[in-house]
C-alpha cells in the first residue's frame, strides 16, 4: 500500500459521503457534495501524478484507479439526471456513460490482443476529462433552477459530450486494423 494507491481507496470511501450530502435537505448540501467531488477529482489527478513521480504505481493502482473515476463520475451523472430530470443533463450523461462502457470494452479486448497501447488515454481523453469535471462541479454546487450557473454547467456538459464522442471515435479509428473483420488477429477465429 502506498501513497497514490490509498489516495485512490479514498475517492472511492469519498462515494456515500458524496451521496449523502448531495441528498441532505439543507441549502448548503450543493456546495457540499460538490466540494467532495472535487476533492475526490483532484485526488485523482494527484494519485496519478504521485505514482509517476514517486515510481510507485502498482497493479493494484492501475485496476482500482479508472474504476474509482469511473465510478464518481457515473454516479455524480446519475444524480444529476435524477434531480434535474431534463434533456441537457440526461442527453450528455448518457453519451458520456455509453462512451466509458464502449471505450472500457475496448480497451479489455485490445489488451486480450495485445495492443491496449493503440487506445491508451490520449491529450484529447484528458482534456475531455477536465471539462466534464468542471461541468459536474458547477451543476451538482447549484439546485436545479434555471439560472446563469446551471445553464453554464449545462453548456459545459454539452461540450464534454462533444469531446467524449470524439474521443471514443479517436480510439475506434486506433483501433480499427485490429478490429476489422479480415485483421489478423481474428483471421484465426
Amino acid at each position: 500500500m502506498n501513497i497514490p494507491n490509498i489516495l485512490t481507496l479514498l475517492r472511492v470511501a469519498l462515494i456515500p459521503i458524496f451521496i449523502l450530502l448531495f441528498y441532505m435537505p439543507f441549502h448548503w448540501s450543493y456546495l457540499a457534495a460538490a466540494l467532495v467531488f472535487t476533492l475526490a477529482s483532484v485526488t485523482d489527478w494527484l494519485d496519478g501524478y504521485l505514482a509517476r513521480k514517486l515510481q510507485q504505481s502498482t497493479p493494484f493502482g492501475a485496476f482500482l484507479d479508472p474504476v474509482a473515476d469511473k465510478l464518481m463520475v457515473v454516479i455524480a451523472l446519475v444524480l444529476l439526471v435524477q434531480h434535474h430530470a431534463n434533456f441537457w443533463v440526461t442527453a450528455p450523461a448518457a453519451i458520456i456513460i455509453g462512451r466509458e462502457l464502449v471505450i472500457s470494452a475496448l480497451r479489455e479486448w485490445m489488451a486480450e490482443m495485445g495492443a491496449r497501447a493503440h487506445v491508451a488515454v490520449s491529450k484529447l481523453g484528458k482534456y475531455k476529462t477536465a471539462l466534464q469535471m468542471v461541468a459536474l462541479v458547477v451543476l451538482l454546487a447549484n439546485p436545479p433552477e434555471l439560472r446563469l450557473w446551471v445553464i453554464v454547467g449545462y453548456i459545459l456538459l454539452a461540450m464534454s459530450a462533444v469531446l467524449t464522442l470524439w474521443s471514443m471515435v479517436v480510439y475506434l479509428i486506433a483501433a480499427w486494423p485490429h478490429l476489422r473483420p479480415d485483421s489478423d488477429q481474428n483471421s484465426s477465429k
